[in-house]
């Protein structure tokens, strides 16, 4: 016996039974995204490795741990890992910056990471995501955050935390920085070594470590003392004012969180997260923020970006199971052309129909239709002869015979 192949460890089959859920997220998508102005993307999958290295950051993780990356021809191409950098180059390569301003996208579909597997995390995964390019001012911060509540509000979850902080543009940033490096460097050789590395390369990534140790490190007040700092510039301050402000009059709720960095090398000023504590503490179901730089480090013309992406496999964790719909209809018959024929006919009207192509018997097919249908429709001899059917309610067991013509009227 040949052995069984099984899917790859961190990937999952979505099954019938769980499609229903994934269809929900996607329709309420569409939905809420083109009610305010948003429209679709659909990137290619894979994509130059340079793209991800130069956008997402090549001091990143996700580019130095966690792509799938592999050669073709001479030439290095990755799986994507997120959504942005692809979105972003689309834009350019396709002239979009000619578009009256904002250009407006949304995006789902599948990304790929190597990292352990755990819970509403898997090396394929799917996002749901929006940018919007070419507005600089903070009313597409707030806009961008409210369509986040928007959505998550739209599929049923509530009990979520808004957090925001603001980076600073790159010269108020670059101070911190310095001082953050100062207080830190008596403790370097006790932080972790992924955060040892974050030291030289981008410290502010350090902030937005997990590991208990560092997160305690952090506590220290000589250390406190500068991330609570009001470190940034007079112009990122009056923009961040900006957004809080028109967050309080969307009736927005969130709270400030000086740690909050995100993990990604292309982001300025505006940064947020939205939490569920039902996930433990991989809590978060959206990151994003503004990423002025990126339109123009990746070859464009100079253009402001806001945008942020979900993880539809943690949403789904945080959604009730939905239960198997029953069909509307199943037909009940020995002859089996008729029985196809009044199902295609039902069918035809939008009318969700089965019947048993196996010609089993009479009691076997009902046995079926209570356990899948609303109603059985039986086709005997005398219905056929009489152009009627025999009309079961399987809910109640009522039956009765009605005209061919009185069916369609039944069902609807």
């Amino acid at each position: 016996m040949n052995k069984m192949i099984k899917a790859q460890k961190g990937t999952k089959d979505i099954l019938p039974v769980d499609a229903e859920q994934w269809q929900n997220l996607e329709f309420k998508a569409l939905e809420v995204f083109s009610n305010a102005g948003f429209q679709e993307i659909r990137t290619p999958i894979f994509e130059a490795t340079e793209l991800f290295a130069r956008g997402v950051g090549d001091t990143t993780d996700i580019v130095n741990k966690e792509m799938y990356t592999f050669e073709k021809s001479e030439r290095s191409l990755t799986l994507r890992p997120e959504n942005t950098a692809g979105v972003v180059r689309a834009y350019i390569e396709n002239g979009m910056h000619r578009l009256s301003t904002p250009v407006k996208l949304w995006y789902k579909g599948p990304m790929f990471r190597y990292e352990r597997p755990q819970a509403g995390r898997q090396r394929q995964f799917h996002q749901v995501g929006v940018e919007m390019f070419g507005i600089k001012e903070p009313a597409a911060d707030a806009e961008v955050i409210l369509l986040a509540v928007n959505y998550l509000k739209s599929i049923g979850l509530k009990d979520l935390d808004v957090e925001i902080n603001s980076l600073g543009c790159p010269v108020c940033r670059e101070a911190f920085r310095d001082n953050l490096r100062k207080v830190l460097k008596p403790e370097l050789k006790n932080l972790c070594p992924d955060c040892q590395k974050r030291y030289e390369t981008n410290p502010l990534r350090i902030l937005d470590c997990k590991v208990k140790e560092c997160k305690n490190i952090l506590q220290k007040p000589e250390i406190q003392k500068i991330i609570t700092s009001d470190y940034i510039c007079e112009e990122c301050r009056e923009h961040f004012n900006d957004v809080q402000k028109y967050l309080d009059a969307l009736n927005v709720k969130y709270k400030r969180n000086k740690l909050l960095v995100r993990g990604l090398d292309y982001y300025n000023r505006t940064v947020f997260e939205i939490t569920s504590n039902n996930l433990g503490s991989q809590n978060a179901v959206c990151g994003g923020g503004r990423y002025d730089s990126l339109v123009k480090n990746l070859g464009g013309e100079d253009t402001p970006a806001v945008g942020w992406a979900m993880g539809m496999e943690r949403l789904i964790s945080l959604l009730p199971e939905v239960k198997s719909k029953k069909i509307k209809a199943y037909v009940v018959s020995n002859f089996t052309i008729e029985a196809l024929k009044l199902t295609e006919e039902l069918r035809s009207h939008g009318i969700i129909t089965e019947f048993d192509m196996t010609n089993k018997k009479f009691t076997k097919q009902l046995e079926k239709a209570s356990k899948v249908a609303d109603f059985a429709l039986i086709l005997g001899e005398d219905e056929l002869k009489n152009d009627s059917v025999s009309f079961k309610d399987l809910a109640g067991s009522k039956q009765e015979t009605i005209s061919r013509n009185e069916v369609f009227s039944r069902l609807n």
